[in-house]
């Protein structure tokens, strides 16, 4: 075979399950708008879900005083932070956590990643979902079953329709991983404590395995996380980690904790993990054990962070409503699932007829960046796309905020002294729509 015949049929090596894949669509849409803003446009990220606000001082001080630390660490995680972990599941879910059931990986993405690997049964999603749940899941070669939700029901999978579901299934033992992700990327919304004890009793009738992603349940506004483990604690693995709720997002540190007869499942991945990425960095995983130990000096950074992103929302929700954008009132986090359906007539009309059109459209014409409903499992042509309200400087925010009493609201000036990008983002894509 000649070089230029080589050349061309390189993708026959590719293996099927990759081809088709390409980079995840947070952070594409992330590298086209610092092309745009090399060019001299203003950008208003709002594509790539990053935590504006910098890591708490005492995580940062812990990093520092362990950064000679140079050793290969355990498979399954430092032990120490293993109890913390299991520590802070026992304090703020309810949770009965053991430390010799948590596992430490780089990232709770690479958790889900090997859980998938590990694991032989279908994925069910609940739709619309996280961009990457469902590429892993094609990566590795599972089936995607997908649980469509709708804005009626503010995006959130209800214990009625997971058993017309269920209800579907031949097989209805067959092994099954079930993802609920709350507050939850892309809508920011949350499930009630009624929904989830409903959604518990169905799991377990069924014998799911359900992954429950509470990355950022520590961002709840009100504080009031409640996860399922409490009421499905046999078959819920929770996930949780560093990059949302303490703003360590580039540390990649995240932690699984599993029921306690999960070892099977625990060890099965901690003997991939070996062969894979051996260990966490240590210094990562010693700065971490302060992060999970809590204490006043985090639940303060917790509490003025939740203040403000609770503000951002409400404040963004008022304009988007008001240009006659559909969007749900989050619960935590710092995502708006925007639906531009009620605008349908005049998109169509500029030849914008579905949810990718609209993101390139709106980036070129005003520099917002936001993601396509598209990449969440929605159809194409459904006009949503998602918006992380994050374009702003969290380290100013903070440290503003910390001189206004809790149980004060933020004055309106707030905005113009340290969010104005945020605001002025939804104006314009108010604006942009209503053209």
């Amino acid at each position: 075979m000649d070089n230029r015949h080589a050349k061309n049929n390189k993708h026959i090596s590719l293996n099927l399950n990759v081809r088709g894949i390409g980079q995840s669509p947070t952070l594409a849409i992330n590298e086209l708008s610092k092309k745009l803003s090399a060019k001299g446009m203003t950008i208003y990220r709002m594509g790539l879900g990053q935590s504006p606000f910098p890591v708490p001082n005492p995580v940062v001080e812990s990093l520092k005083m362990h950064a000679h630390e140079k050793d290969y660490l355990n498979v399954k995680g430092l032990e120490s932070l293993r109890q913390a972990v299991a520590h802070f599941h026992r304090q703020k879910d309810n949770v009965d956590i053991k430390p010799g059931n948590v596992l430490i990986g780089p990232g709770s993405k690479e958790l889900m990643f090997i859980l998938q690997l590990v694991y032989y049964g279908d994925l069910l999603l609940p739709t619309p979902s996280w961009v990457s749940y469902a590429p892993q899941a094609k990566i590795i070669g599972r089936n995607i079953k997908s649980i469509p939700t709708t804005f009626e029901n503010k995006w959130r999978i209800t214990p009625k329709e997971l058993t017309e579901f269920l209800k579907t299934e031949n097989d209805q033992f067959r092994p099954r991983l079930l993802i609920l992700n709350y507050p939850s990327n892309p809508d920011g919304g949350t499930y009630s404590e009624d929904d989830l004890k409903k959604i518990a009793n169905i799991a377990r009738k069924h014998e799911l395995i359900i992954l429950s992603d509470e990355i950022y349940g520590q961002l709840h506004f009100r504080g009031k996380h409640v996860s399922i483990a409490r009421f499905y604690p046999e078959g819920t693995i929770i996930s949780s980690g560093l990059s949302k709720w303490c703003g360590a997002g580039g540390w990649r540190l995240g932690t699984f904790a599993f029921p306690p007869n999960f070892d099977w499942l625990m060890n099965a991945m901690a003997a991939v993990a070996s062969e894979t990425y051996t260990s966490v960095s240590a210094p990562i995983q010693f700065a971490a054990v302060r992060a999970f130990k809590g204490g006043i000096l985090i639940e303060r950074y917790l509490w003025h962070v939740r203040r403000i992103l609770s503000f951002l929302a409400d404040k963004s929700v008022r304009i988007l409503r008001k240009a006659n954008i559909r969007v749900q009132s989050p619960d935590g986090g710092f995502y708006l699932f925007l639906d531009f359906s009620p605008l349908s007539d005049k998109l169509n009309a500029r030849g914008i007829t579905n949810s990718t059109m609209l993101c390139e459209n709106l980036l070129e014409e005003t520099g917002v960046a936001i993601l396509p409903g598209e990449a969440f499992l929605l159809p194409k042509e459904a006009l949503v796309a998602r918006l992380a309200f994050v374009n702003f400087d969290g380290a100013k925010a903070l440290a503003l905020s910390e001189t206004i009493p809790l149980n004060e609201k933020l004055p309106e000036e707030f905005i113009d002294n340290c969010c104005f990008s945020v605001i002025k983002g939804m104006k314009l894509i108010a604006d942009w729509a209503n053209q």
